[in-house]
């Protein structure tokens, strides 16, 4: 690899992840702002919450770990990952209270 293929300085990678830093610790005051909102439930609060988070684990996965910047196979590996994660969440949901017929439940 060339240096002309990734004009990529040292300058504006440090720019870029106190860029990054800076909206971490923003996400991060949002989300104990959010857990003081005195007019809202407790599940709302945690919605909140958790969109805050994912968009902080974005974040740190795509600038820090360098996963906007990979090729297709990874977002693909990640696709099937997250694919198969979900139908493993909803196989458990639907199979929550599918007992056997001769099993004593207390």
């Amino acid at each position: 690899m060339s240096d002309s293929e990734h004009p990529v300085t040292l300058k504006s990678y440090v720019r870029l992840c106190a860029c990054v830093f800076l909206a971490i610790i923003c996400a991060t005051s949002a989300m104990i702002y959010a857990s003081f909102l005195p007019h809202y439930g407790w599940p709302l609060k945690v919605t909140i919450i958790l969109a805050i988070a994912t968009v902080n684990a974005g974040l740190i996965a795509g600038f820090l770990m360098h996963l906007f910047t990979e090729k297709k196979l990874v977002f693909t590996v990640l696709a099937f990952t997250a694919f198969f994660f979900a139908g493993l969440i909803g196989l458990t949901m639907w199979a929550m209270n599918d007992f056997p017929p001769t099993t004593a439940i207390h």
